[in-house]
């Protein structure tokens, strides 16, 4: 629709003969014949200015944004600035409404209780230890999923909202195919709206081919970084001797990779030596992705933010049981530790869930190949003392110690409860260790997998080690502030772990909450 100021911006018609213009009626023409040439002018000049906003429809160059063929025009010098301001206003607006964050109103269908669901929010919810709410991780996801934030992906790697944060992995040139496997599902799930940086490290130079590759399948930075030899090598102070009769002893028993050189400067590396890298001096957070490891879900939020933003230390998707022969003494060191460093462990620490009846050590631990966290909390002194208590006594060596019990030892006793989390949400895979969460949207290719799915993969049931009484992540969710609102321990009337195993059953049903809500 045309405005009024633009009938008077409209040109002036070309003026036709009687017979071809259509906006002037026969009266019209008769009452022309009987006029002078010059009175005829006149007339014609008054009937084209009548109908001027008709003809001005007609003419595709008397549109607002064109200078206009018209004497009586608005002059080009007056015209322009307004035309440009008004140009410059739609512009800012719609730069505005893209970028602007809108809260989404889509409410998100609850994942598993304590995780996204509205009816057991204070499963997971943080307390310090006078009982106080600090923060509320699950609004926070109920709030920020479907992130509007990273629709623009130029304009979210420069936003002060975007946590110091990269993708981390361990891998060598030989498993490249393993890592563009798990590159291509975390970029298409997720990074690709975030952009973070991937950062490789290896203990020998890249590959150019190695390079290549994983460069072309992220638009986000890459770092290729080479381990200090000093963080991969054996350290002085270590029994050659003993070193190696424990390798031929862990290897005949069969505890898994026992005899492996390379695997325990790995678990060493892990465990106290990635994040004092000078490459991620720049990063305050981690995501630890393995080659050929599987991610099945569209992540809807940015886990660093959510981490950051709730004063999370600590993420982790699986909690299992491991091989007790491949750290016989990893307890006993880590009690003597407490013993001569009290002032250390956090005041709102738990080692309930950790702990069985005699206060021994139950082998639970978080799967760290799947991990999320905070740099800053394994570069504090707590930490830092804790493994170099370790390191001293040459566990790496002697025997197997592994970075994931000892990451979950040194979470439980340096951080409070509430500031670990359970992605629940986050469908992955790693070797046989599978985690799918339950689900009823399109968002996962994956079938849901039961609450206590990977307790004990890696360790067999007809293992004489000791077992818990509770499956590994139960035994976290019941324990201490995650106790709260839900008895995840809770079994049903008339069930007992004997007759369960009598019928062929493992001896860990019978939960009254199943988890797969």
């Amino acid at each position: 629709m045309s405005s009024p100021i633009l009938h008077h911006i409209s040109a002036t018609p070309t003026i036709s003969t009687a017979t071809e213009d259509p906006f002037i009626s026969p009266d019209f023409h008769l009452r022309d014949r009987s006029l002078s040439p010059a009175s005829r002018v006149s007339v014609a000049s008054s009937a084209a200015a009548s109908f001027a906003d008709v003809s001005t429809s007609q003419r595709s160059r008397s549109a607002w944004w064109w200078p206009i063929d018209a004497p009586f025009r608005i002059s080009p010098f007056r015209a322009i600035p307004l035309r440009w301001l008004v140009i410059l206003l739609c512009l800012s607006m719609a730069f505005i409404i893209w970028h602007l964050p809108l809260p989404t109103t889509r409410e998100l269908t609850p994942q598993f209780p304590g995780s996204h669901s509205t009816t057991a929010l204070q499963v997971l919810r943080p307390h310090n230890s006078a009982g106080v709410p600090i923060k509320d991780p699950e609004q926070w996801l109920r709030e920020n999923s479907e992130d509007a934030v990273a629709r623009n992906e130029r304009w979210w790697k420069r936003s002060p909202r975007k946590p110091r944060a990269a993708i981390i992995s361990l891998v060598r040139n030989e498993e490249l195919e393993g890592i563009m496997q798990s590159m291509r599902q975390l970029e298409h799930h997720w990074n690709k709206k975030y952009q973070y940086s991937w950062v490789f490290f290896n203990e020998k130079p890249f590959s150019e081919r190695f390079k290549a590759a994983t460069s072309n399948l992220t638009s986000a930075r890459v770092y290729y970084e080479l381990i200090p030899i000093e963080h991969w090598s054996t350290p002085e102070w270590v029994d050659e001797d003993r070193y190696m009769n424990s390798l031929d002893y862990l290897g005949t028993i069969g505890v898994g990779k026992g005899w492996m050189l390379s695997y325990r400067n790995m678990c060493r590396w892990n465990s106290g030596f990635f994040y004092k890298h000078p490459r991620l001096r720049d990063f305050d957070y981690y995501w630890r992705v393995e080659p050929d490891v599987h991610f099945f879900c569209d992540i809807n939020y940015d886990p660093f933010r959510f981490l950051h933003e709730n004063n999370l230390v600590y993420g982790f998707n699986m909690n299992i049981l491991d091989d007790a022969r491949s750290f016989p003494t990893l307890w006993a060191k880590t009690v003597d530790f407490i013993q001569q460093h009290p002032d250390l462990v956090h005041p709102d620490a738990d080692l309930d869930w950790l702990v069985d009846e005699q206060g021994e050590y139950n082998n639970c631990q978080f799967f760290s190949n799947f991990e999320i966290g905070s740099l800053n909390f394994f570069r504090a002194k707590e930490n830092e003392k804790y493994f170099d208590w370790l390191d001293k006594h040459g566990g790496f060596y002697y025997e197997r110690f592994g970075d994931a019990p000892i990451h979950t030892l040194s979470v439980a006793m340096f951080a409070p409860k509430q500031a670990a989390w359970f992605f629940r949400d986050i469908g992955y895979q790693h070797d046989i260790n599978r985690h799918c969460p339950p689900h009823s949207e399109d968002r996962c290719s994956c079938q849901p997998t039961n609450l206590d799915e990977n307790f004990y993969k890696l360790v067999p049931l007809e293992s004489p080690q000791m077992k818990p009484r509770d499956t590994c992540i139960r035994q976290w969710l019941g324990s201490g502030v995650n106790g709260r609102g839900v008895d995840w321990l809770k079994k049903k009337d008339g069930w007992s772990q004997d007759a369960e195993r009598a019928f062929g059953g493992d001896g860990y049903g019978g939960y009254v909450v199943d988890g797969m809500v």
